[in-house]
């Protein structure tokens, strides 16, 4: 069940046509119309909408479910290998029930080598992908096969698929002996949470993925019945918070929700220039966007189990999208972003260029510009656009090269503006929709590190280090391309890097 409070209900005005219009979107949605947001939106629309029924009809997956923990019940850690709303998720339900789940959602060598540790008899790998046609998780596939074979062991008996049915990945895993859950077709990955997606990880953890179903279930039955909660957090986002908005996890006991909703409402509302841009913090602000968290104050406190979250959150995201008048089930700058990294590994035949740096500073070469890394980052806070906002995008290892997410709140002091952080290359399956979709007033900061150790690809000619050089290269020249400004740190010795870039953003 859901509990909605904070500063923004007294705002709501639901004498308002346009309050009206969102409950009328409200229950056409509950009837599965997918003509909501438009006519050029309903095709896609029409096959995305089962994420409204997976309360009830993913309790089909139970018995394969039990049946596939029974099998690898001798396996102790598990890794995940999937990309966005495929791994989101899952991390976010493993760090609330404070189970072990790696989550391999990177192709920086440094990151992928933790996934490589331990006993590898005893790990069994989820791939988890819509089409398998990602790269990341195809490439990821292809590293663990062959080290399973290295082992002497059978890749069968340690890799398990999650996919769509007939799929090119359902149809090459079943013919090769690995087991394959099939998910939901009709479900888009940002909205894949309570399908086999989130699911299957999520049982393998030993988290009891029944009662999250029967809470999703519950609390779905409760606004059907008394909609105003929901119409009334769509009301808020569409009309009271613009377009910056901060989401906290502090005090709710769910790390890393925020994440999940970030990837949701950034991804399906970053479109058409008229998006809305969650700006994950870790503490509660002052600042002056509209604040969502999950306990505690804010604008708007949405109070609920973790499930509930969930398929709360897919409703009201959806109703936005009726209220922008956009297709939240799309992500056409997602697909840009991948195009941009293969006419690269296109161009450069499985070798990576030398890239010359316009300045060196200490451990960091600068792209961009020729000065010193203080008044580079002085510069870049000037070319932000008006109303705009930052993006640092860390094409760094997540575990390791952590600490460099204490650049975005000294970003965010020193410019007086919103600040988001991504680490590459998840985020291009998140923020990296609205980057290129949504309003157009970003600047853009790539921090990329050399690798010291490369770890190849199985079947390709380049390995993982310049697979991660073109999505960062790649993507910096889509933003290029719109004439954003953009800017890239390139660490030569990370950990003296970081330490730099941090010092030299506390002395703006």
């Amino acid at each position: 069940m859901m509990n909605l409070r904070g500063r923004a209900i007294s705002k709501i005005d639901r004498t308002d046509t346009r309050y009206s219009d969102l409950l009328n979107f409200h229950n056409r949605l509950a009837k599965k119309d997918s003509t909501i947001w438009g006519a050029a939106a309903a095709p896609e629309a029409s096959i995305r909408l089962n994420w409204i029924d997976l309360p009830e009809t993913s309790r089909e997956l139970l018995p394969q479910l039990d049946a596939l923990c029974a099998k690898h019940r001798d396996k102790t850690r598990i890794v995940l290998c999937g990309m966005g709303g495929s791994s989101l998720g899952p991390e976010v339900i493993a760090q609330s029930f404070d189970k072990e789940l790696f989550i391999l959602d990177s192709t920086d060598p440094h990151y992928i080598a933790h996934a490589l540790t331990g006993d590898l008899s005893k790990t069994l790998v989820v791939v988890s992908s819509k089409s398998g046609s990602t790269i990341e998780t195809a490439s990821q596939r292809a590293l663990f096969e062959q080290r399973f074979i290295d082992a002497g062991l059978a890749p069968t008996s340690h890799i398990v698929i999650v996919t769509d049915p007939a799929s090119p990945l359902d149809k090459s895993s079943r013919e090769k002996g690995f087991t394959v859950i099939n998910a939901d077709p009709n479900v888009g990955g940002r909205f894949s949470v309570l399908s086999a997606f989130g699911l299957v990880p999520a049982a393998l953890i030993g988290v009891d993925v029944s009662v999250l179903l029967d809470n999703a279930s519950e609390t779905k039955s409760a606004f059907l019945k008394d909609p105003s909660d929901v119409v009334d957090m769509a009301y808020a986002i569409t009309y009271l918070s613009g377009q910056y908005m901060t989401y906290c996890d502090y005090g709710s006991s769910m790390p890393g929700l925020s994440d999940w909703a970030e990837q949701l409402v950034a991804e399906s509302t970053g479109k058409e220039q008229v998006g809305r841009l969650p700006v994950v913090i870790d503490k509660p602000s002052k600042n002056s966007y509209f604040s969502i968290a999950y306990a505690g104050e804010a604008d708007l406190v949405v109070e609920a189990d973790l499930a509930s979250q969930f398929i709360i959150w897919e409703w009201v995201t959806a109703l936005v999208g009726a209220a922008l008048a956009i297709d939240p089930f799309n992500q056409p700058n997602v697909t840009e972003a991948k195009e941009a990294t293969s006419l690269l590994l296109n161009k450069w035949s499985g070798v990576m260029p030398k890239f010359v740096p316009d300045a060196v500073d200490g451990a960091v070469e600068v792209f961009g510009s020729s000065a010193s890394l203080a008044t580079t980052l002085a510069s870049f806070i000037q070319s932000i656009p008006k109303d705009g906002y930052i993006a640092v995008m860390a094409y760094l290892d997540r575990k390791d090269d952590a600490k460099i997410i204490e650049i975005r709140e000294l970003l965010e002091q020193k410019s007086s503006r919103p600040v988001t952080f991504g680490w590459g290359p998840r985020f291009l399956h998140s923020t990296g929709q609205f980057h290129k979709g949504g309003q157009r007033n970003g600047a853009f900061l790539q921090i990329t590190g050399n690798v010291e150790k490369d770890i190849a690809i199985p079947g390709q000619v380049f390995g993982f280090a310049t697979l991660v050089a073109a999505q960062a290269l790649g993507d910096g020249n889509a933003l290029v391309s719109r004439k954003y400004p953009l800017l890239r740190f390139n660490l030569t010795n990370r950990r003296v890097g970081i330490d730099q870039l941090l010092e030299a953003a506390k002395s703006l």
